[in-house]
């Protein structure tokens, strides 16, 4: 099925939609994440359905944990090369593959502590039992 094309959007019904700030984008904006926008008359901004689909990227990688500055590195490429996907994907796979390590080494310092909590509370157990506390 062919894609429709959407109409511009202006950033208070974007912002809305995706559940952040008007200042959110413009921050992104500001720090090189996004490139300029396009300016009604009145100098209210609009996006257009590429822009959409960056910001969607941009809130993605960010609820995945990573940085601004590791998104700005990948915007960086993405824009020097004529917005072609396939040029970031390595780096996205790199620092991915980085998170995904930094998560596992998380989750077992999270399991060690857990299971630290549990013996504790078994301890301290046993000595209110034998009336030790």
């Amino acid at each position: 099925m062919p894609q429709t094309s959407i109409e511009p959007v202006q950033i208070g019904a974007l912002a809305k939609k995706l559940g952040i700030t008007t200042r959110t984008i413009r921050y992104y904006e500001e720090i090189g994440l996004m490139g300029k926008s396009v300016r009604l008359g009145g100098g209210t901004r609009t996006y257009s359905r590429e822009e959409v689909l960056r910001l969607k990227f941009i809130l993605k990688l960010k609820d995945m944990g990573i940085s601004l500055k590791e998104i700005q590195d990948l915007s960086e490429i993405f824009d020097i090369n004529a917005q072609k996907f396939d040029t970031i994907t390595p780096k996205l796979i790199e620092i991915l593959d980085q998170h995904i390590s930094r998560v596992d080494e998380k989750i077992a310092s999270l399991s060690s502590l857990r299971q630290d909590i549990v013996d504790y509370r078994v301890r301290i157990t046993d000595l209110l039992s034998k009336g030790e506390l």
